[in-house]
């Protein structure tokens, strides 16, 4: 028991997860993608994380339907 709690306390913070995970989505084609036909529906100077955040919420609607 005590290795597996050494473990836990190795694990990234949510806030690096969510960093590695914006970088990966970002970079991804489905994103870049979704992010040129969402040119004229974005606010100008929208920040990557609100992107980000929009790509993923009306990907699971999609997915959901």
């Amino acid at each position: 028991m005590g290795h597996a709690s050494q473990d836990f306390l190795n694990l990234p913070g949510d806030s690096e997860i969510w960093e590695s995970l914006k970088h990966a989505i970002s970079a991804s084609s489905g994103f870049q993608r979704w992010q040129l036909e969402q040119t004229s529906h974005v606010e100008a100077g929208s920040g990557l994380d609100y992107l980000i955040r929009r790509y993923l919420r009306e990907t699971l609607e999609t997915l959901a339907y």
